[in-house]
């Protein structure tokens, strides 16, 4: 079967890049985003050279590296000492060893930059407004005006799609939630890194700060264990009885619990993640992105995951026989590199958030490793070459 017309349902980062990616294959899609403009949402993000190959296939990486910054390394340091811990490479280096770059920048600039290379893309067709409240093909195919040959659900991790799919996993609570605020970078603290992604670690508590050029601040996430219950994306501190618990970083250096107690309106992302389960309904839609496997952000591969699925997919169908068996075999090797990425993230959760006897071991470890080494046990992640 040929696909000539993909349905996608999301304008996000998985739905923008899949229908640039379908794009470069001669395959036209539509992409259906409920919100009537897409607004500036989230704060951060770290893009990693798994995925920056990607965004440099479709185009659009030239356009991010004008705004972005790329980080000279990533520390694992003390929150209590705030001492380096230990440093992996990244600027230069990940240019040379994984052969694209690290790239820090706001979730806001990667989103503009995609949406503006999808409108002038023309086999790219953007409607906003549009709503999709069940997964209904021939809905859809009224709305886009032509039948789809395959619905691919990029509605994130609350997606309407995923209850159309058979043993599909809901999404669920971590166990954990994490606050976004900016600090400028005029009056900064000392111990925020202008060329570093830092990450602080703690007993069931890490900070993770690193600098965003577009809005010359640092993004700054802490991220603790607590209790939740409800739906949402994001609140303020007060909101669906979220506040930012000082106490998790009772002990930490004094700094780091000032710039915590003096962040102006914090953000509470509320941490949900989906386990392994299927993601496609064996007929004519499949779930990509967070509506698929939504993780938690330890391993900073959520974006990536996503960059990855699209590629992947539009790789997969651009020369599909049988469209069913294609997908089956794509939901099968995307599920197994998310299996990876989930355990790495675990272990990251784990490490970060040791105490006592654990987190001794761990800082002795790490204290025989060279950057080397450590860099080699990233290969198969920011080495990872997506099919094309």
């Amino acid at each position: 079967m040929t696909v000539k017309t993909v349905a996608i349902v999301g304008a996000g980062i998985a739905g923008l890049t899949a229908a640039l990616c379908l794009a470069r294959k001669g395959i036209a899609s539509h992409i259906l985003e409920q919100a009537d403009r897409l607004e500036e949402v989230g704060a951060g993000l770290q893009i990693s050279p798994n995925a920056s190959g990607i965004l440099a296939r479709i185009g659009v990486l030239p356009a991010l590296e004008t705004q972005w910054l790329e980080p000279e390394r990533i520390v694992l340091a003390s929150g209590r000492t705030l001492k380096p811990l230990t440093a992996i490479p990244v600027g230069v280096e990940a240019r040379r060893r994984w052969h694209y770059p690290y790239g820090v920048l706001h979730r806001a600039t990667l989103q503009h930059v995609l949406l503006d290379a999808a409108r002038a893309e023309p086999l790219v067709q953007v409607h906003l407004g549009a709503q999709v409240a069940r997964f209904d093909p021939a809905a859809i195919t009224a709305q886009i005006g032509a039948p789809a040959d395959l619905i691919v659900g990029a509605d994130g991790v609350w997606s309407i799609l995923r209850t159309a799919v058979p043993a599909a996993p809901p999404a669920r609570f971590s166990g954990s939630l994490a606050w976004r605020f900016m600090v400028p970078f005029d009056g900064a603290p000392r111990f925020l890194d202008p060329r570093s992604v830092v990450a602080w670690t703690g007993p069931s508590a890490h900070l993770v700060a690193y600098p965003i050029a577009e809005v010359q601040s640092f993004n700054v996430v802490a991220i603790h264990q607590g209790a939740f219950r409800g739906h949402i994306w994001s609140a303020t501190s007060g909101q669906a009885g979220m506040a930012l618990r000082l106490d998790a970083f009772s002990g930490w250096n004094n700094e780091i619990v000032a710039l915590l107690r003096a962040a102006e309106t914090p953000l509470a992302w509320p941490l949900y993640e989906c386990a392994d389960g299927r993601w496609f309904n064996n007929r004519d839609m499949i779930l990509i992105g967070d509506a698929a496997h939504a993780t938690t952000p330890f391993a900073a591969q959520g974006a990536a995951m996503a960059i990855e699925d699209a590629a992947e997919l539009a790789a997969t169908i651009a020369t599909a026989a049988d469209l069913p068996a294609a997908l089956s075999a794509f939901e099968q090797r995307r599920r197994g590199r998310l299996k990876r990425v989930r355990a790495r993230a675990d272990f990251n959760r784990f490490a970060y958030h040791a105490r006592g006897p654990i987190a001794l071991a761990r800082d002795a470890v790490l204290a025989l490793r060279s950057p080397e080494s450590l860099a080699a046990d990233l290969d198969w992640l920011y080495g990872y070459r997506a099919l094309d």
